[in-house]
């Protein structure tokens, strides 16, 4: 079998070699205490999309930090008169928001689909977060050198959690059918969402970023979506002289430790070619979820489409 990490038989044991902060749930309660604090600000626009059968708006809300963050909302037309699922939408590092037809489908079969926008990335949202130190090839780094709430993922995943909150909050959606879903960056979002909003029920998630960081660093792996990592060293650490206290602080923000707070259903694909999320890290969340779950293993595939995995999703998300 072709490989770029570990054996299967060892990838299906594999546990994270990067450490967790002692005080990581105090973390993400303060954190969430602070998303608590925020007023959102809710403003709706209509889409110049147009479709009969859905309502295609964009969402602008306050995060924390004092962002205005953008989401695509499509809802069904007309909307339905009884509590119906949602979805929420994660998508890859340094994109933007899923296209309409991508939240069309789910659409047609009663959901109501929400698509953020990261901020700073390629929509329309905004980060304002002001922090010490460069974010040269890669938002892991933002905040590496500021107080740990500064961390520029902490603020990501406080917004996915809060664009969940609007959903559920939507006076049509069912509070207890709710799912978030998607790949690379977004399958990382989408770990962190489930792991810090209990109320979610199922999460989709693809060969998903944000994972070991320090399993990434020592298999060289450390390029491409994951290359501010080395670059950080190479400018401000070469010498590896505060590589402890580094991975320490970027365990607040690795899946790994997030993943086992999930209580709902889970189903990941893993791909065991991917150079750009290693195998090793994609199972390390896998094998950190204690809920209920399923795997599905693509052997001779990388960080790229997966056959069959969008029917996948959908047939399991029609489940909720």
């Amino acid at each position: 079998m072709p490989a770029v990490d570990k054996p299967l038989s060892e990838l299906l044991e594999y546990k994270s070699s990067s450490p967790k902060p002692a005080d990581f749930d105090a973390y993400w309660s303060r954190a969430l205490a602070d998303l608590a604090a925020v007023s959102p600000n809710l403003e709706w626009v209509d889409s110049d999309f147009k479709v009969s059968y859905a309502n295609c708006r964009s969402l602008y809300f306050s995060g924390v930090g004092g962002a205005r963050i953008h989401a695509k909302v499509a809802a069904p037309n007309p909307l339905p008169k009884t509590p119906s699922p949602a979805i929420v939408m994660f998508h890859g590092y340094t994109g933007s928001s899923p296209d309409w037809m991508t939240m069309l489908p789910y659409v047609a079969a009663g959901f109501t689909v929400l698509g953020l926008d990261c901020r700073g990335q390629g929509g329309r949202s905004e980060d304002t977060v002001p922090t010490i130190g460069n974010t040269l090839h890669g938002h892991i780094i933002k905040g590496l050198d500021d107080h740990e709430d500064k961390l520029y993922y902490r603020n990501v995943y406080l917004d996915t959690v809060q664009l969940t909150h609007i959903a559920i909050d939507l006076e049509w959606v069912d509070a207890e059918r709710v799912g978030c879903m998607g790949g690379s960056q977004g399958g990382a979002l989408a770990i962190a969402c489930a792991a810090l909003e209990p109320r979610i029920k199922r999460t989709s998630s693809h060969f998903p970023f944000l994972s070991d960081f320090k399993r990434v660093w020592t298999m060289g792996m450390d390029q491409n979506a994951y290359a501010g990592l080395r670059d950080y060293f190479r400018r401000f650490d070469p010498l590896h002289e505060k590589e402890e206290e580094i991975f320490e602080k970027l365990g607040y923000i690795d899946i790994c430790n997030l993943a086992p707070r999930i209580r709902g259903e889970v189903r990941m694909a893993l791909t065991l070619l991917d150079n750009i999320c290693p195998p090793s890290t994609q199972f390390a969340v896998y094998n950190a979820i204690t809920s209920k779950k399923h795997k599905a293993v693509y052997s001779d595939f990388g960080h790229e489409n997966l056959p069959g995995a969008p029917e996948a999703n959908f047939q399991f998300m029609l489940q909720l």
